[in-house]
């Protein structure tokens, strides 16, 4: 059956999943369970969800969320490249080392760019990473990583910092943290990517050649089944020709506080999962919507509940939205609903699934409340690879599919489906600009996107990836002149 858009409402399921969630989480029905699973969890809060998307003896989008320590051991050591993990320098190996790099080849070809009937823009994309990771005795690291963003090819416009950069200091941080009754306790100070919270709305953005990051401290107390994070940060303003010109930006502050907890693993008759809610704002002095620029303070207020349910996966998340922009109240709401289930018992076992998004819309050009929802800095390729969708005034549905056709190769191919949420209000893409005209034209329909992804794990760093999309335009955007695109990608990476 054919989903209505103008059925899909986010407040009331958003209050309903949130109250159910909790209530369940403090059912006194769980209590007991709940303390046998704190007896009998690690010491250590799960890497997977503190937070930082961790790894051990493995790959990490963050470098540093790495942990090599394992490598100290020469034995455990395969190749010359492992020689660069957990590198002593003390003859004791309390103080180490560890070095990491990525080069990522990559061709983009969209056609009719920026949806206009236009040449079609070809990205020749190289980038080159470098990282060193110093750790002095189990209480201090210092980690820094810097980054070049080389571009050429055709119809590029006038590429940003972060897609065509000589130099830039991606990262500079120092870090101490303790072990303090049952808690593991820290402080990160410096140049850093962070994303503990919804991939929806803050990411490192992978897509971009020069990842994001924002300049300040985050603090964190985490125990065993529950932890607690805050921070206060304001994002690089990113340059383009050397390591000079890429400063903390006076304009825009994010701060906040997250609380998370490890749910009863009888929770739902036998999971994995972990409930996070937080609270943060975001300050931007030099805010601009619907072609005025003034100060906005916007509040989120949320959950993010993640993990599986046997061979069910799941990845829940709403927040509501408010504060004022300019002479403007805030009013938005998100909901993100990405559920899969696997059709056999192993990891690579072909799954099904159903992405269901919402994003409040309205009041972009002063009218009333300000409605529009407004990700701080999310993966937006999650809608688009060709950039031209954003979670803003926006219902989508996408079905899912991934398989393994070989082994180390994994193909996942969605059919996205995409509609206004309020048809007075324009059409956004990824960087919260409108698609100029939009807003004149009142059809529901944005359009229909067919999306196909292979990845071949060549080596544990090596992999290849392709990537095909056809966004075919539906009247909210043809009506305004707008027209159907297609993206093709290619990229190599290689990483130590």
């Amino acid at each position: 059956m054919r989903a209505n858009p103008s059925h899909l409402r986010a407040a009331p399921l958003s209050r309903t999943l949130l109250s159910g969630l909790l209530a369940a989480q403090a059912a006194p029905a769980l209590a007991a369970e709940a303390g046998a699973a704190q007896n009998s969890a690690p010491a250590h809060y799960p890497v997977a969800s503190n937070g930082e998307a961790g790894a051990v003896n493995g790959y990490a989008l963050s470098r540093w969320a790495e942990d090599w320590s394992a490598m100290r051991d020469p034995a455990r050591r395969d190749d010359p490249l492992d020689r660069l993990k957990a590198l002593p320098i003390t003859a004791d190996g309390q103080i180490y080392v560890t070095f990491s790099g990525e080069l990522r080849l990559r061709v983009n070809h969209t056609t009719n760019p920026n949806l206009r009937d236009a040449r079609a823009q070809r990205q020749d994309i190289d980038r080159l990473m470098g990282g060193a990771d110093l750790h002095v005795g189990s209480h201090f690291r210092f980690y820094g990583e810097l980054g070049h963003a080389g571009l050429g090819g055709v119809e590029l416009g006038a590429p940003s910092g972060y897609w065509r950069n000589k130099m830039i200091v991606l990262q500079s941080f120092a870090e101490a943290s303790d072990r303090i009754a049952g808690l593991d306790v820290g402080v990160r100070y410096g140049r850093q990517e962070f994303t503990d919270g919804p991939n929806l709305l803050v990411s490192q953005r992978d897509n971009n050649t020069i990842h994001y990051t924002l300049n300040g401290w985050r603090a964190w107390a985490r125990g065993a089944t529950h932890r607690v994070d805050v921070f206060d940060f304001k994002p690089t303003a990113v340059g383009s020709e050397g390591t000079g010109d890429d400063v903390s930006d006076p304009q825009r502050r994010f701060s906040g506080v997250t609380v998370g907890n490890v749910l009863p693993s009888g929770f739902l008759g036998g999971s994995k999962l972990t409930l996070d809610g937080f609270f943060w704002r975001r300050r931007n002095l030099v805010g601009t919507w619907g072609g005025r620029i003034g100060p906005a303070t916007r509040f989120y207020g949320g959950f993010a509940l993640r993990g599986d349910v046997g061979r069910v996966t799941l990845d829940w998340s709403a927040n509501h939205q408010w504060g004022h922009y300019m002479d403007q109240g805030i009013d938005a709401w998100q909901v993100f609903l990405a559920q899969s289930v696997r059709l056999g018992h192993s990891k690579d076992a072909p799954a099904i699934g159903l992405q269901a998004d919402y994003a409040s819309g309205g009041g972009g050009y002063g009218q009333g409340k300000l409605r529009d929802a407004f990700s701080p800095f999310g993966n937006n390729v999650y809608f688009s690879y060709q950039l031209y969708l954003t979670p803003t005034n926006l219902v989508a549905l996408a079905p899912t599919f991934a398989f393994s056709p070989a082994r180390h190769v994994r193909v996942n191919a969605e059919y996205q489906l995409a509609w206004r949420d309020n048809v007075t209000d324009a059409v956004y893409r990824a960087n919260g600009q409108p698609f100029a005209g939009t807003g004149n034209f009142h059809a529901r329909r944005i359009a229909n996107s067919t999306r196909g992804q292979i990845v071949w794990q060549v080596s544990p760093r090596v992999t290849l990836t392709g990537r095909y999309e056809h966004l075919a335009a539906g009247p909210a955007l043809t009506m305004a002149g707008y027209k159907s695109s297609d993206y093709m990608s290619g990229w190599a990476s290689l990483r130590f």
